[in-house]
């Protein structure tokens, strides 16, 4: 057990610590620090019978547990650990800190005490395939690795297994990212695209929160970031020589970094170029994932060797609610991009298909523009399925483009389901139907990954 683990939470018994929010994530926090003699209350927003057998167990266990509309009151516990949805301003973590009490999360607890190596993604599009492939790669070099943040497990009530010669791969979000103080030894931003603009107060926030990722890094330390993305760009030119910096983009460029020349992916570093691998290695559909890969090449390039990419480029298949396959019938292939909660990410989908697409979109409003979702709608769409809050903001993307001639065709759903049906209805052999959405889920669902399995729930049901 690492020592510096073993002092803090030994140093927890007999203090009160909250833990706000009673989810699948902090449950085992929660757990851990029960098991420490923490003297622990969990909080949350759901009502003593919606959390139903958790709270019951919570009890037994030994936690003293506040629930329902008044959760915050009397926030006063020595140690808070908040959850990464709740804002760092709220009134009653002001007052909270104002009285002494330490403020933190369980993400930041783990950057600070973890033995091994990070490997940390952030990014408003493709976090988690790109986390998931630099996860795969040094896998398959043969190191022992952990991955979590924003996917898998907490990785803080399992810190104990995690020794200095292993290595985290972490995705990260804003929400965690926006009140750490620790940076990673290597850190990535995918690209940096107005998002969840519901929860930051401005555009400038959300950019600041994911600076985050690299802004306390160490002499020495690598970062990567796209050289494509006007935001990311700027930022690599504010960086100084402190840190390995790397860049990856679709055209070659001087600099160190990944790049695609010519229908080939290259790295360059310390001024020497290697052809790594072909595009057409790359498994995956779409340009978006060739940038991925891009990325996650300039991240492990010298922890995995040549080879070992190339094989994780032929052989990985993707993760759930990414473009994933769900079924053919009749001749209409059905594909799930649940995970596509952003106008940015539901443009990359549809690029990544050849032909004109039948797709289901709309879903909670964040507060984002669609507008710029106009011209590829027309040009990559021919039947337009809108269902949710965002349905009139989309269809307006269309409408009133200069484009516009009356195609693709839109149709308005009153519900998830009969979205899906219309689509049914207007696919023929030889169609593809996709569900990406350019929104999120919380309008419905509790995440995409719920949206995405109702899909494949009716889609599966469908004959």
């Amino acid at each position: 057990m690492d020592c510096a683990y073993k002092e803090y939470f030994e140093g927890l018994k007999g203090k009160k610590v909250a833990v706000i929010g009673i989810g699948i994530s902090n449950l085992p926090l929660i757990y851990m620090l029960l098991s420490y003699g923490a003297d622990v209350c969990a909080r949350d927003k759901k009502s003593k019978e919606a959390l139903g057998e958790t709270y019951n167990e919570l009890i037994r266990r030994g936690a003293r547990v506040v629930a329902g509309d008044d959760y915050l009151s009397d926030l006063n516990e020595e140690i808070i650990f908040k959850t990464p949805g709740m804002r760092y301003d709220v009134k009653e973590l002001v007052q909270a800190r104002k009285r002494g009490s330490a403020v933190t999360s369980e993400m930041e607890v783990f950057m600070e005490l973890c033995p091994a190596r990070v490997f940390a993604v952030t990014g408003s599009d493709g976090k988690t395939t790109t986390t998931t492939l630099i996860y795969e790669m040094l896998k398959k070099e043969g190191y022992t690795c952990h991955l979590g943040g924003n996917i898998g497990a907490p990785l803080l009530p399992k810190i104990a297994e995690i020794k200095k010669e292993d290595m985290v791969v972490l995705e990260l979000s804003s929400f965690q990212l926006q009140t750490m103080k620790k940076s990673p030894e290597a850190a990535l931003i995918t690209n940096i695209t107005p998002n969840h603009l519901d929860y930051h107060k401005s555009m400038e926030e959300y950019v600041e929160a994911k600076k985050h990722v690299y802004l306390y890094q160490k002499a020495g330390a690598r970062l990567v970031l796209n050289r494509d993305n006007s935001i990311t760009d700027a930022l690599y030119g504010e960086i100084g020589e402190e840190c390995e910096k790397l860049g990856f983009s679709k055209k070659l460029r001087g600099a160190d970094g990944a790049y695609l020349d010519d229908g080939d992916i290259y790295m360059i570093k310390d001024g020497k170029k290697t052809r790594v691998m072909s595009r057409e290695d790359i498994y995956l559909p779409g340009m978006h994932n060739v940038e991925n890969y891009l990325a996650a090449i300039a991240m492990v390039w010298g922890y995995v060797t040549p080879e070992n990419i190339v094989y994780t480029a032929r052989n990985f298949t993707g993760v759930q609610h990414r473009i994933e396959p769900v079924r053919e019938l009749h001749g209409v292939r059905y594909y799930n991009d649940s995970i596509a909660s952003s106008p940015t990410r539901t443009l990359a989908g549809l690029n990544s298909f050849d032909q004109k697409l039948i797709l289901i979109a709309g879903g909670y409003d964040k507060n984002l523009d669609y507008t710029v979702m106009g011209d590829v709608l027309i040009e990559k769409v021919k039947t337009l399925v809108l269902t949710g809050a965002t349905a009139g903001k989309i269809e307006a993307a269309v409408r009133e483009n200069k484009n516009y001639k009356g195609k693709p065709e839109i149709i308005r759903a009153q519900s998830f389901k009969d979205a899906v049906l219309a689509a049914r209805d207007a696919a023929k052999e030889g169609d593809i139907v996709i569900l990406s959405p350019a929104s999120a889920s919380f309008d419905l669902f509790k995440n995409f990954e719920e949206r995405g399995n109702e899909f494949k729930r009716i889609v599966n049901e469908l004959n």
